[in-house]
This record gives C-alpha cells, sequence and structure tokens, in this order.
C-alpha cells in the first residue's frame, strides 16, 4: 500500500525544529545536567526520531503519537533537548485535531488521567511538593496540547457543519425558485390557452369557412366573426401582458374574469358556432347561493368552461351544448356537455393542451376533474367535462 505523502507544511516545521534543536545541541543547551546516557550523541537520537515524526503529524498522526511518545521517554534518558519536548507538544496536538474522531475524544481523557495519575504517584514516592511541579510539568507538555487540539477540532467541525447546513440551504433555495419558476410557467401557459384559444378557433374556424364558401354574404359574416375575435384576443393579451407586468409598469392588471361573464362567454360561444350548427345553453343553479366563492375556484371554473366551449367549437358536430353548474356546501360543480363525432366542414387543430391545463387548475385546487365521452339519455353518445372544486380554497395533499 502506499504511504500518503507528507504535508508540505509539515516538512517544513519537522525541518525547522530539528535545525533549532541542532543549534541548541551545538551550544550545549541541555534540560538535564546529569543523565543515565551521557554522551552527547544520545539527545539526537530522540531529536531526529521527533523531528521525522513532525512530517507525519497530519498524514499519520496516531503512528507519530506513539513514536513520539517512544522518543520523548527515550529523551528523558538523556540530557535533554527542548525543542524535543515543544514538538512533542505539536504532535500531541495535531493527533488531536488530524486524527480519527474516537482518537480525537480519547487522547486528551488519556493524557489527563496519566498527568494526575503520574502526580500522585511521584507525591507518594518522593514525599516532596515538587511533584506537583513535575505534574504540572507534564500536563503542560501532554494534556494542555490535547485539550487544545480538541478545541480546535470542535470549533472546525462545528464551522464545517454550519458550512453545509448553508449549503444545504442555498441548495433549498434554489430548488424552491427552480420549483417556483416551473408553476409560474405553467400558469403562465395556461392562462394564454385559455385567454386566446377561444378567439383564435374562432378565427381559423370562419377564416376557412369564408375561404372555402364562394358566397359574399358567408364571408362578410364571417369576416366580422373574425374582427370581433381578433378584437376581444387583442384585449385579452392585453390583460396577460398586464398579470405580467410589476407596480413600476405603465399598466395595471386587469381584474380576473368572474363567474358572472358566464352569460357573455356563452353567448359569443353561441355567435361563434352558428353557422356550425352549434347551440349553447347556460343552466347556473348556484344563483341559489349567496355565499361568495374563492376567487381561484371562480377562475378555475370560468376558465374550465371557456375551454371546454372552445373545443365544442373545434371539434363538436352540429347539436346543443349544455353548461351546468351547480354548488352545495362544499363543492361547486362545473359540467359541459356537447355532441361527441365527426364534424363536416372546417375544423380548427387541437392539441390536448387544454384538456392538460383543466386537469392542473383543479389539481391545483384540490378538486375532481373527468373528461371523455359518455352516453347520453337517448343512447347516443356525448362529450362530457366535469368537475368537482371545493367551495373552500385549500391546498391540495402532497
Amino acid at each position: 500500500m502506499r504511504l500518503p505523502r507528507p504535508h508540505r507544511d509539515d516538512l517544513f516545521i519537522a525541518a525547522a525544529g530539528l535545525a533549532c534543536g541542532l543549534l541548541l545541541w551545538s551550544f550545549g543547551l541541555f534540560t538535564k545536567t546529569d543523565a543515565v546516557l551521557p554522551q552527547r550523541w544520545a539527545t539526537l537520537v530522540p531529536l531526529f526520531v521527533m523531528a521525522s515524526m513532525e512530517a507525519l503529524r497530519r498524514t499519520r498522526p496516531q503512528f507519530a503519537l506513539t513514536v513520539g511518545t517512544l522518543a520523548i521517554v527515550g529523551d528523558q534518558f538523556t540530557h535533554g533537548n527542548l525543542v524535543t519536548v515543544l514538538m512533542f507538544t505539536d504532535v500531541v496536538y495535531a493527533a488531536v485535531v488530524y486524527g480519527s474522531p474516537s482518537s480525537a475524544r480519547r487522547i486528551p481523557y488519556t493524557t489527563g488521567l496519566i498527568t494526575v495519575g503520574g502526580t500522585i504517584g511521584l507525591l507518594l514516592w518522593w514525599q516532596d511538593a515538587i511533584a506537583l511541579l513535575v505534574g504540572v510539568v507534564s500536563g503542560m507538555v501532554s494534556f494542555l496540547p490535547a485539550v487544545t487540539g480538541a478545541v480546535v477540532r470542535n470549533h472546525r467541525e462545528a464551522a464545517e457543519a454550519a458550512r453545509l447546513r448553508a449549503e444545504q440551504t442555498a441548495l433549498l433555495a434554489e430548488m424552491d425558485r427552480a420549483q417556483a419558476v416551473v408553476a409560474e410557467r405553467a400558469r403562465m401557459a395556461r392562462e394564454l390557452h385559455d385567454m386566446v384559444a377561444n378567439h383564435l378557433s374562432a378565427i381559423a374556424i370562419h377564416s376557412t369557412a369564408a375561404l372555402s364558401l364562394d358566397d359574399e354574404a358567408t364571408t362578410r359574416q364571417a369576416l366580422t366573426v373574425i374582427r370581433e375575435n381578433s378584437v376581444e384576443g387583442l384585449a385579452e393579451m392585453r390583460r396577460l401582458i398586464g398579470l405580467l407586468r410589476d407596480s413600476s409598469g405603465d399598466a395595471e392588471p386587469a381584474a380576473a374574469p368572474t363567474l358572472a361573464g358566464l352569460d357573455a362567454l356563452v353567448a359569443q360561444a353561441g355567435a361563434n358556432g352558428a353557422s356550425s350548427g352549434l347551440t349553447f345553453t347556460l343552466d347556473d343553479t348556484r344563483r341559489e347561493s349567496g355565499e361568495p366563492l374563492p376567487a381561484p375556484v371562480e377562475l378555475a371554473a370560468y376558465r374550465i368552461v371557456q375551454e371546454s366551449l372552445t373545443n365544442a367549437l373545434k371539434h363538436a358536430p352540429a347539436g346543443a351544448v349544455r353548461v351546468f353548474l351547480a354548488r352545495n356546501a362544499r363543492a361547486l360543480t362545473v359540467r359541459v356537455t356537447s355532441p361527441f363525432g365527426d364534424r363536416p366542414g372546417p375544423r380548427a387543430p387541437g392539441s390536448g393542451a387544454g384538456l392538460v391545463g383543466m386537469r392542473e387548475r383543479v389539481a391545483l385546487l384540490g378538486g375532481e376533474f373527468e373528461a371523455g365521452p359518455v352516453p347520453d339519455r337517448d343512447g347516443t353518445k356525448i362529450w362530457r367535462v366535469r368537475a368537482e372544486l371545493p367551495a373552500e380554497e385549500r391546498t391540495p395533499e402532497a
């Protein structure tokens, strides 16, 4: 297994410590006058070993502490070098800061117990107060660096945890922002489709009729309908632009449509669909209730009716289109039925985006939606759009 290379700063610390130790040794500055090993060169062995461990203080802290402990013990049998002791304190500090979490917790307690136990043992053996001084020096060499390393490590871990929390908070904020942008784009797409599709569908149908039928009266009538829908579509586009402007713009957003405008909406659909043989009726039984509906519910119901009428103008054969609204204490029911089958004459193309938009509107309010062909009372098939919207605004379940 390839061992990690020593850190550049650790190599510098080791070289500086070794140079200072050699300088003290050359001047004969030792920590003790008497020694078990009186030879001058014996002091260099712990010095070189400790300097080598300094080079490994960051990459192999536990190994450096083990060998460094043996070196500091060996130094006690020589005349002693002050730099060897100082480098040992740094090795203890580095073992706590850069070592494993378990060793970082264990080393301060171990050095503290050794310091206290050694001091008590020397007091019992020497019966002299000098043992207290030896214990203080021993604590300064081992216990104090270990505690300092633990404090530094705790601060670093707290700072790292705070950084990670800040990154996670920023990531969550970015995710929320992206979701908000997607939701706003979807809302804008629904509004644009619901506001403009009705008018553009009528324009497409009547322009096709005007081009395919060589009749002056029919062409004039088609152009009249096209002009009306063009003007109304332009007004709707201006309203959408007003909704997108902020307070610093030069236009104020217009009020959102409500169910009070259904009469006009159905009448307009009747004018647009007369040439296709379609008749439109509105049965609004909710008028018996005087309690107002939440604005989002009214807007969703209005858009569902608007889109259903647009789809009828696009695809339904000649027949009756009925709009029904009812309300109870809990929900508003919107139902639109139209003839189902192939229709003769010009048709406006469809993409299915209208059904998707209606379904999204109902889902956002926590309601129920269904659309598709169903049998009528006389056995024929009709196309039915049905939505149940909560009478009180609420958030849909996740």
